[in-house]
């Protein structure tokens, strides 16, 4: 690796999951959004490849891909000479997947969700990553989980830098008329 040099920058990371969003399949969607220095430089959005039986276990399947895309990046940033500041910041809106990902004396009950539960473990114990609780109103990967009405695709987008998408400045849910 080359040597750090300038500033450290920071990681942070918002994901998210609709657990059986997939009326057909009945598979979740996983949904991460990673900025380093406030600037979104990736988004991730897929299906996820199991069906999962609760939102815990599609939220940590979605936590696994995240921490994976975050491992990768950092490796990235150092090999560019960037030094980083401390674990990236990994917020979620699911209160215990942060509690089991972040707390060391909270233990596993549910055998099948077992790898990703100890894949992210080991990102927090070795300070690759932290996981923290984000409120759902306010979870930028929402974005990419699941459909949203033009308003709220618009207050999520636009916190990110993507209001231009919008560029009529009809915010509304009523449809849109454009000339022939």
């Amino acid at each position: 690796m080359p040597e750090p040099r300038g500033n450290a920058v920071d990681i942070t990371c918002f994901v998210d999951a609709n657990h059986a969003g997939n009326i057909v399949t009945r598979r979740s969607h996983t949904g991460v959004l990673i900025f380093v220095q406030n600037a979104p430089i990736l988004w991730y959005s897929k299906r996820q490849n199991t069906v999962e039986s609760s939102s815990f276990g599609s939220e940590f399947v979605a936590l696994r891909v995240a921490k994976e895309l975050i491992v990768a990046l950092r490796y990235k940033l150092r090999m560019f000479g960037v030094p980083i500041r401390g674990p990236a910041s990994v917020l979620c809106d699911n209160q215990g997947v942060v509690k089991n990902a972040s707390v060391p004396e909270s233990a596993l009950t549910k055998r099948h969700n077992a790898i990703n539960y100890h894949t992210v473990r080991e990102a927090v114990a070795a300070g690759i990553i932290r996981v923290g609780k984000e409120d759902g109103l306010t979870n930028l990967a929402d974005g990419f989980t699941k459909s949203l009405p033009r308003l709220r695709r618009y207050e999520l987008f636009s916190r990110i830098g993507y209001s231009s998408m919008f560029a009529d400045g009809d915010h509304s849910d009523r449809k849109r008329k454009h000339p022939d």
